[in-house]
């Protein structure tokens, strides 16, 4: 790193912060030592996608002088929308592995920067699998011997996801959870329901009826023996990609199968065991994968009179459709929550290329979904190595993580757009915040989201898809600030009201 002396330091700092509303920037650490942070009204976080500025922390202050901007985002915390649950990615078998092999240390601050609300970006929601996904460490369930009694946690939960999840909980106690089964025990599945013959295979197949109550058990015993390991599970999915056969551990769930085992067989057993854990129905992409009878599957479930106490709402994925798709979703069911629960990038979208990715991934997946009523982003694999693993042949063998861990050290990570994104809203919109409305400046290549948290703070996230930076001003109605927005970058900001 380049060494900066004293006289060009000072040179530096006067030259950033000649006037009030401009923003100040972290001196590099030169010398080893944690620089000074630099104060002021408003923190701000940058990061382009030429990685000029890498999640690189500033400051602001407020104006004194009057507002007469035209490129005036103007905070309306009169109007508001749903109120936020957290962002993260998913921690499974392959992810915990990664970290676990990483030493204490360096595993201790990756996982203070991503998790810690006053250390790092704060991530605060992540997902994990109920039973094996397709990046686990092999292909089980927790009861593979027939016969419910026979449930159990294997060395997958017991030796990598929970000790990383205990890890975690230490940096940030209040971190939401939520569980999701790729496939259940091979001997509860058939061919169809019509047949009706046993179907041994961890791919596709479908839940035999007469397992339904098995099944429900094999949730609730799931639930309860992460807890007695202190592992609280705010919520599950019955199903990922429930229209999906394909995947190396899979089932295949119409609307009216989910319908039935969560209205007559979870929903009841939730309720028998005193839980509080949320149900999320679909768990799918925004095209229900083009089936026309599964067309609009949560809806469906919601007209057939599912259950409103405990199932809270639907979770989406985008590997098919649009993102309009949650508007329509919301528009009929205002009162049903919506989260997004999985997106991946790989080598068939450029995922390492941050120039690419940073620009589109905020635009469709944290700044889009959020836009369009989810109160939950979550991205898919935490940490993956450098030769995209481990992986199953019949899972997906060319995604990315959120980051990449070099295979030969465990200990160099690069970071992807995802990490990115996910930190940008984790950051400075906190659990509980609320969306707010906004008016003024309007521009195709400049989307934000606007926040207000429960402590009393405003918060910002704006993504400038352009290749020209601009001037933009927030203003809460009381006290406003410009910042020079930086071409193809996105922006974090917290203050106080």
């Amino acid at each position: 790193m380049q060494i900066i002396h004293s006289f060009k330091l000072i040179l530096l700092v006067l030259a950033l912060c000649s006037c009030s509303s401009c923003e100040k920037t972290i001196p590099d650490n030169s010398n080893g030592e944690e620089p000074e942070l630099p104060k002021g009204d408003v923190t701000i976080y940058v990061t382009t996608n030429n990685r000029s500025q890498d999640f690189k922390k500033q400051a602001a202050d407020f104006s004194s002088k009057s507002n007469m901007s035209p490129t005036t985002i103007k905070l309306n915390p009169a109007e508001r929308f749903q109120t936020m649950d957290g962002f993260g990615a998913a921690i499974t078998g392959s992810t915990a592995f990664n970290l676990m092999k990483m030493t204490k240390e360096n595993r201790t601050k990756f996982l203070k920067e991503t998790f810690s609300p006053t250390e790092g970006m704060g991530q605060s929601y992540v997902r994990i699998s109920i039973g094996c996904s397709d990046f686990s460490l092999s292909e089980y369930s927790l009861c593979d011997t027939p016969g419910i009694e026979n449930f159990g946690l294997t060395s997958e939960e017991t030796d990598y996801v929970i000790p990383v999840l205990k890890e975690i909980l230490a940096i940030n106690p209040d971190l939401k959870i939520m569980g999701s089964p790729w496939t259940p025990p091979q001997w509860m599945k058939v061919n169809n329901l019509t047949d009706l013959q046993p179907f041994n295979s961890w791919t596709s197949g479908q839940l035999n009826p007469a397992y339904y109550d098995d099944y429900a058990t094999y949730f609730v015993k799931w639930i309860q023996a992460m807890n007695q390991n202190g592992i609280k599970i705010y919520s599950v999915t019955p199903q990922n990609e429930p229209l999906n056969r394909g995947n190396s551990a899979s089932l295949y769930m119409g609307w009216e199968e989910q319908f039935e085992f969560v209205q007559n067989h979870l929903v009841p057993q939730f309720k028998a065991a005193s839980l509080s854990t949320k149900i999320y129905l679909f768990d799918h992409n925004y095209n229900y994968d083009n089936m026309a009878d599964q067309n609009g599957y949560p809806m469906k479930i919601y007209d057939a009179g599912i259950d409103s106490e405990v199932v809270a709402g639907a979770a989406y994925h985008n590997y098919g459709g649009d993102k309009a798709e949650l508007l329509k979703v919301q528009s009929r069911y205002p009162d049903r929550e919506l989260v997004f629960t999985e997106t991946s990038i790989g080598t068939w979208n450029d995922g390492r290329n941050l120039q690419v990715r940073l620009i589109d991934d905020m635009r469709e997946v944290a700044l889009g979904t959020v836009n369009n009523g989810c109160k939950a982003v979550i991205v898919w694999n935490l940490m993956l190595d450098t030769e995209r693993g481990p992986n199953r042949e019949g899972g997906c063998q060319t995604c990315y993580g959120a980051v990449d861990i070099d295979i030969s050290d465990f200990s160099t990570i690069t970071r992807n757009s995802h990490y990115y994104i996910i930190g940008h809203l984790s950051s400075v919109v906190k659990p509980g915040a609320v969306r707010i409305g906004t008016t003024g400046f309007s521009d195709p290549g400049f989307i934000h989201s606007a926040f207000e948290n429960t402590d009393g703070t405003y918060a910002v996230v704006l993504l400038n898809s352009t290749s020209a930076s601009k001037s933009i001003t927030l203003d809460d109605g009381k006290q406003h600030f410009t910042y020079e927005v930086p071409a193809n970058s996105v922006i974090s900001y917290k203050w106080n009201k």
